[in-house]
């Protein structure tokens, strides 16, 4: 085949891969009903839902103890520290506009990110929020 046709089959993986680590990176995430997120940045996964902080509190609480184990909390300032799959995973929770809550999962290992886990623990929450 074409030498030039080879090169591209190399090159453009590499690319997309480069344009991967670069920035941020947005991406949709669900599956279940109207559950979505945006990465924010390569550990980070965040979004909104209308349910109102105390019961995504709750929610967060359960899902987290569920999957890890709760190192920290503090409902006052919406934050929740776990160990789940042996990354440390912060929750953040921030009531909206007039009604909804914001919420933020990060997830890092040792010093790498595992958005992996951000995404499974965030799915989880927002599914529970939106099952109550």
């Amino acid at each position: 085949m074409n030498k030039n046709f080879f090169r591209m089959m190399l090159i453009f993986p590499a690319l997309l891969f480069s344009l991967s680590l670069s920035g941020c990176v947005y991406l949709v995430i669900g599956g279940v009903g109207a559950v979505g997120g945006y990465v924010v940045s390569p550990d980070t996964v965040e979004g909104n839902t209308e349910m109102d902080a105390g019961s995504v509190w709750e929610g967060a609480i359960e899902i987290a103890s569920i999957m890890g184990t709760i190192l920290e909390s503090n409902q006052e300032s919406g934050i929740i520290i776990a160990k789940i799959s042996g990354a440390k995973v912060t929750i953040t929770l921030e009531e909206g506009e007039p009604s909804g809550t914001k919420i933020r999962v990060k997830s890092r290992k040792t010093f790498f990110p595992k958005i992996s886990v951000a995404q499974e623990v965030f799915v989880k929450i927002m599914s529970y929020a939106q099952g109550k």
